[in-house]
């Protein structure tokens, strides 16, 4: 039978859906009720601001969460990352895809903050700004591009967690396992190879 790691695969699964739903929410509906209710576009990204820097500690948090249950899952099934045909690949591609969210997490994290300062009332916000120019209409759309991607990608990582489930369905295993051994045939021993299916 199978281990049990509900415990690690809680915090993977937690921690993605912490991440994809909170930019997603943020995406569609912060900035589209800042945009609703601020009036000018100074208002707008002050609303906005401040509602993505409440945000982002528990978005931090949650991204730290789902590293953790990642780390773990990929050190309990690593065996079939080496073992089962096509898992390698799908675990290759959540590893780029993960750190492509993160890049576009921390960017818009950074747009954000340049567009915090420059918008805010606070004169030591206002001095902050000044030692860092921006351009703020570009900056403005560059950060609403950003806050798109995050969701766009955090969501294609649902779908690969979608299709790692799939391949560990105990017939998608076992077929997995034999295509691996199979395509090593020619690199083993005769009196092994013999015995592969063909």
């Amino acid at each position: 039978m199978p281990e049990r790691h509900t415990l690690i695969r809680s915090l993977h699964d937690v921690g993605l859906a912490a991440w994809f739903g909170g930019s997603l929410m943020g995406a569609v509906g912060l900035n589209g009720a800042a945009r609703s209710e601020g009036g000018t576009e100074a208002a707008t990204d002050r609303i906005a601001s401040a509602g993505w820097a409440k945000w982002t500690p528990v978005n931090a948090a949650a991204i730290g969460v789902h590293l953790f249950g990642s780390g773990g899952l990929l050190a309990v099934n690593a065996h079939r990352v080496a073992t089962q045909q096509g898992v390698a690949a799908s675990t290759a591609a959540k590893t780029v895809v993960t750190a492509a969210a993160l890049a576009a997490t921390a960017y818009a994290r950074v747009l954000g903050k340049k567009v915090e300062l420059a918008s805010s009332s606070d004169p030591e916000d206002a001095e902050k700004a000044g030692k860092h120019p921006i351009e703020l209409d570009k900056a403005r759309r560059q950060l609403a591009c950003a806050q798109w991607v995050v969701p766009a990608l955090t969501g294609c990582l649902v779908v690969l967690n979608a299709l790692h489930g799939e391949q560990q369905r105990p017939s998608e295993q076992a077929s997995g396992m034999w295509q691996r051994a199979a395509s090593l045939s020619p690199h083993l021993p005769a009196g092994i190879s013999h015995y592969l299916p063909h």
